[in-house]
């Protein structure tokens, strides 16, 4: 980041990258503990989550009146308008990871006490531990002002799109088996569409990264793998398309 000559405007600069890091680290503690909930069958943990997601919406407000107050004062151009048009996108997309980690958590209470075999969480497990890399790398990304990280992050989401196919259609396979699986496993279908679009969000942000370094756009259309709404299943007497 280039020096100014009003020091205080590089403070402030610094300010904002700082507290965009810090709600990402927020965002994603929210996305972890919201899965690990679900795993363990946490209800105390899933209902923090759903109260603390109040914590990042704050956050993101915080910042983006700290933004706009600096582009009032500071009127700023090319790269330093970038870095703070960048944060309040950014923060943007980190508000709503908070909101999907939420409805994780939600889920989690709305099953608790159902039957619940162990082995139906295992693709969501898989799925997250993905998509929290995406987004561990993305904050990473972005502290660093790294743009060939945010591509490598941003080509990634066609990787988490295919195992959300296949999570799809595992669940819906447990749902013919046994019927005691049909309410879970619906709930689980939401949790897994809810960590898919995180994902879809950290590659939102890696977008971001990418031109707010570079001041170019990423051209090519994103990689997506999802073929889940082309997924179509016969239950006795009714059919249930994705």
């Amino acid at each position: 980041m280039p020096e100014h000559t009003v020091a205080s405007f590089d403070s402030e600069l610094k300010e904002i990258g700082r507290k965009v890091v810090e709600m990402g680290g927020q965002a994603e503690r929210l996305v972890a503990d919201s899965v690990t909930a679900l795993i363990r069958r946490d209800l105390a943990l899933a209902q923090k989550v759903v109260l603390l997601d109040a914590t990042v919406d704050q956050v993101q407000r915080e910042i983006e009146d700290k933004a706009i107050l600096v582009i009032a004062k500071r009127q700023p151009v090319a790269h330093d308008l970038r870095e703070i048009v960048s944060a309040i996108r950014i923060v943007n997309d980190l508000e709503r990871i908070g909101d999907l980690a939420k409805n994780v958590g939600k889920r989690v209470i709305a099953i608790d006490g159902e039957y619940h075999p162990a082995q139906l969480v295992r693709g969501v497990e898989h799925i997250s531990d993905l998509v929290l890399e995406q987004l561990k790398e993305v904050i990473d990304a972005y502290a660093a002002r790294n743009a060939d990280r945010a591509l490598e992050v941003w080509g990634r989401d066609g990787a988490i799109d295919t195992m959300y196919t296949s999570l799809f259609r595992e669940l819906l396979t447990y749902m013919m088996e046994d019927p005691r699986n049909i309410s879970v496993c619906t709930h689980l279908l939401f949790c897994a569409k809810n960590i898919e679009r995180i994902g879809d969000h950290a590659t939102n942000i890696a977008e971001i990264v990418y031109y707010m370094v570079t001041g170019q756009t990423l051209a090519e259309n994103r990689p997506k793998a999802d073929a889940s709404s082309e997924t179509t299943v016969a239950f006795p007497g009714r059919t249930v398309q994705g």
